[in-house]
């Protein structure tokens, strides 16, 4: 029975979406394109929903004929019967229903509906999965099933999008110049990501990473590499896998699926996520970054701890991009090993004297209970070194403490191999003894001299079979042994082509050890305490190749409450919180992206697979992305997994899934950047190019890329083009971009400063560990109305101006960045291309 509708309306069967398409005549348009519908050139008005007048026709006509406005498809496609009279109206369903399902025994198999075929010619089917009489309802809200979509809220998804295609991103150009920056706006989320309808396949909120987890310099990928090069901005993930999970901010923990049903794609080995598509009834998955079919697993439905079957729409994987997978054996090459910490203590004459060693003890008595220590397995070992090497051994159950000696720096080894790892629990009286004795042990010790090397050698061959931590405690340039150093310090050098050497480690046993380190899953953490030169960038290496982090407190001395203390709170967070063990990490993306440069803390075992021994808590990584084919999909996903042991032993794989919209247009490009992302990854550029060049070449690059970016959009965005103008004008969300560069300018890291240059080199390692959270912020002085009258005056004096010795101020500099866009001299004969 052919539809009744009111003059000026006709229907159209549409092929997409297997549904009918209302279309009302009276001008000509083609504005459906973008979602592959069809008008004819003479229509005008289109619309899912039948017209009033027909409305309540078409709601009988679904139980006697439901052939439409189309009988001349020749294959259709089959939907639940409930689904039939959702299309029809005729079904007053819930916006969000979640699938149901009937026991065998109880009823019959479902039918389907096919639209255009008789009742009688529908074909019966069952849903997929194991049956289940009472499905649960997920916490978050009914997530939209993929291939169940209700129809109505599909419709209602159009309706709120207007013309029913991508809502896309509007720039708001903003001039720096005379513009009042609001502090509290720098932590503001980045721009909104914006997908495109039916991306996604569930509603939760969850479903796209949150940024302090991975975050994109864009938020709108470029579909082609000309488009990215053309708006000069980067394009790179900042990744903090491992980030901590804090009450006060209301953070949510990390869903954990424990079924050990772990769904990956055979080709790409993608992990499934809420960006799949689900096929053929169900039964399989579409990867969303190769397009592979993939079989669903036999268990994906059942729930294995109640015995019963399972929501699928519930399941946390496909409702959070940040999620872990309890991983079953195949997933491990031996059985999780406990973890391990060994105290490497430098008890020379300068370390006891500066109090360090007494501080050192009392810090580790009190962090006792704060270690890892789940499960009882967690193992200790400590060891002192001077001009020689202590160690000690402690009895289970008692405060007997045996310290053994060995002199021979030459060939090292172990005196008593089974009595020097203990286990936490069990030796806890006599560790704590031992510690509480330690400083009055070496109280009278003129030792003077480091054998690190050697101590670093010994460690290894305690730990090697099982893995673990190593935390040196150093307060003297290494002069004994493997690993010796000399001092280096040349002031001459500094602001000099020559620079560069000294951030160059002096010692090729650094960098051989730690590699040795990485592959026995051995992570090295640095504490270095000095009054003296201590050559950072070679002792660097350690915690640079095994994943570890550098502490470095210049002149320390402990009689001074605030040195004390600082200590004490670093190295107690460090032994207190969770990390990752025996970890690898690998980052996947769609079709067209590839993985290209890798920044942070860790060894590049092959193209993409990071080894990681340890994990530590919020330590970030910057990755950039080359684009190296067009990209003609809607969106892009890139999806990183983090395989590793947790603190407790338990293997698992934390994999966060970051979903982004593709773009041909330079202005949503622009309008999707992120500035914090960005300048975190020029920070990573900038130090990777001081360890090449000189130091002002890195500030130049920060510099003449912030130009770029502001000249480019100056020439396509503003009217103004290429030529000068009295403006600097910037997208809204960047408006705090050359903030941030300044901010950057002005750190520890990159200044011209004449400051102490192992101070500056600490910096420069541990600038993503002390800012990992946050953006890069110019120095804060505090002064007080009655503090010294001499800082006061200085105080003053700086209200007038907030440039630092020989740093620019926020307006001077951002003067000289706007002479720099209008002129257009970038200075490209001189500039350090960030890019190279």
């Amino acid at each position: 029975m052919a539809e009744q509708l009111p003059p000026g309306w006709i229907s159209q069967w549409d092929e997409t979406y297997q549904r009918p398409l209302y279309i009302r005549q009276y001008y000509a348009t083609r504005l459906f394109d973008v979602l592959r519908l069809f008008a004819e050139p003479e229509t005008g008005h289109t619309q899912w929903e039948p017209p009033t007048d027909v409305a309540s026709q078409l709601q009988q006509e679904a139980h006697t004929d439901p052939q439409g406005a189309s009988t001349h498809h020749s294959k259709r496609r089959q939907y639940a019967a409930g689904q039939s009279q959702a299309y029809s109206g005729a079904a007053d369903l819930p916006p969000m229903q979640a699938p149901t399902y009937v026991e065998p025994a109880a009823g019959a198999a479902q039918a389907l509906f096919t639209p255009g075929l008789d009742q009688s010619q529908m074909q019966s089917q069952q849903y997929y999965g194991q049956p289940a009489p009472a499905p649960a309802q997920p916490a978050y809200g009914q997530p939209q099933p993929g291939y169940g979509q209700q129809v109505n809220q599909m419709a209602d998804q159009f309706a709120h999008m207007g013309m029913g295609g991508q809502k896309g991103y509007a720039v708001h150009t903003v001039n720096l110049v005379g513009t009042y920056l609001d502090p509290q706006e720098i932590s503001h989320p980045p721009p909104e990501i914006r997908l495109p309808p039916g991306a996604c396949i569930s509603q939760s909120p969850l479903a796209n990473a949150d940024p302090s987890y991975m975050r994109c310099t864009v938020n709108a990928v470029p579909s082609t590499n000309a488009l990215l090069n053309k708006s000069k901005l980067p394009f790179a993930l900042v990744l903090t896998p491992n980030r901590s999970v804090r009450a006060t901010d209301n953070d949510l923990e990390v869903p954990v699926v424990s079924d050990t049903v772990i769904a990956r794609c055979r080709r790409c080995r993608t992990y499934i996520n809420p960006y799949v598509q689900f096929i053929d009834g169900g039964n399989r998955w579409k990867c969303c970054m190769c397009s592979m079919s993939n079989e669903v697993p036999q268990l994906f439905d059942w729930d294995q701890a109640r015995n019963q079957p399972a929501d699928r729409w519930a399941r946390y994987e496909l409702n959070h991009a940040v999620v872990e997978f309890i991983a079953p054996t195949e997933y491990m090459v031996r059985p999780p090993q406990p973890p391990v910490y060994t105290f490497l203590i430098d008890v020379s004459h300068s370390a006891v004297q500066s109090g360090m060693v007494a501080t050192a003890a009392r810090a580790i008595i009190e962090s006792l209970d704060r270690i890892p220590n789940a499960d009882d397995r967690t193992k200790v070992a400590i060891i002192g070194f001077d001009v020689a090497l202590h160690f000690f051994s402690v009895v289970p159950d008692s405060t007997d403490v045996t310290m053994l000696v060995v002199s021979d720096l030459e060939d090292v080894f172990l005196p008593k191999p089974t009595d020097l790892l203990i286990n936490l629990k069990e030796a806890r009286a006599g560790i704590e003894a031992l510690l509480g004795r330690l400083n009055e042990m070496f109280q009278d010790s003129h030792a003077i001299g480091s054998a690190l090397g050697p101590a670093l050698q010994a460690a290894y061959k305690l730990i090697h079979t099982i893995g673990g931590k190593i935390m040196v405690l150093s307060s003297t340039l290494p002069t004994l042994g493997e690993g010796a150093l000399k001092p280096r310090e040349d002031p001459k050098l500094l602001g000099t082509a020559k620079e560069s050497s000294l951030l160059q480690p002096a010692s090729s046993f650094y960098k051989t050890f730690a590699i040795d380190c990485s592959r026995a899953q051995i992570s090295v953490d640095m504490f270095l305490f000095s009054n003296a030169y201590t050559d950072v960038a070679s002792l660097s290496c350690l915690p640079h190749y095994t994943s570890g982090q550098t502490f470095f407190y210049p002149a320390f001395n402990a009689s001074r409450a605030e040195d004390a203390l600082k200590f004490a709170h670093e190295f107690g967070e460090v032994l207190g919180s969770p990390i990752g063990l025996e970890a690898v990490m690998r980052v996947r993306a769609s079709r067209g992206l590839r993985m290209s440069q890798f920044h942070g803390n860790f060894f590049v075992r092959s193209t993409d697979l990071l080894a990681l021994p340890a994990v530590p808590l919020d330590q970030s990584y910057a990755i950039e992305v080359q684009i190296e084919e067009n990209l003609t999909a809607p969106f892009v996903v890139m999806q990183t997994a983090v395989l590793h042991t947790t603190s407790f032993g338990e293997r698992r794989i934390r994999v966060v899934t970051l979903a982004l919209p593709t773009t041909s247009n330079v202005s949503e490009l622009y309008a999707s950047a992120d500035q914090v992302a960005i300048v975190t990854y020029l920070a990573n550029k900038a130090v990777e190019r001081s360890l090449s060049s000189k130091l002002d070449d890195a500030r130049d690059a920060v510099t003449n890329k912030l130009v770029d970016i502001l000249g480019t959009y100056k020439s396509t965005m503003t009217a103004a083009g290429s030529g000068a103008s009295a403006q600097l004008s910037v997208s809204d969300n960047l408006k705090f971009l050359p903030l941030l560069c300044l901010g950057l300018l002005k750190h520890q890291t990159l200044p011209t400063l004449d400051n102490d240059f192992s101070h500056r080199v600490n910096a420069v390692i541990a600038k993503t560990r002390v800012l990992r959270r946050g953006p890069y912020w110019p120095h804060l002085y505090v002064v007080k109305e009655d503090g010294e009258p001499a800082l006061r005056m200085w105080a003053l004096s700086m209200l007038i101006q907030d440039r630092m010795d020989q740093t620019p101020s926020y307006a001077q500099y951002l003067s000289s960045v706007k002479d720099k866009v209008s002129s257009g001299n970038s200075f490209h004969s001189a500039r350090a291309h960030l890019e190279s």
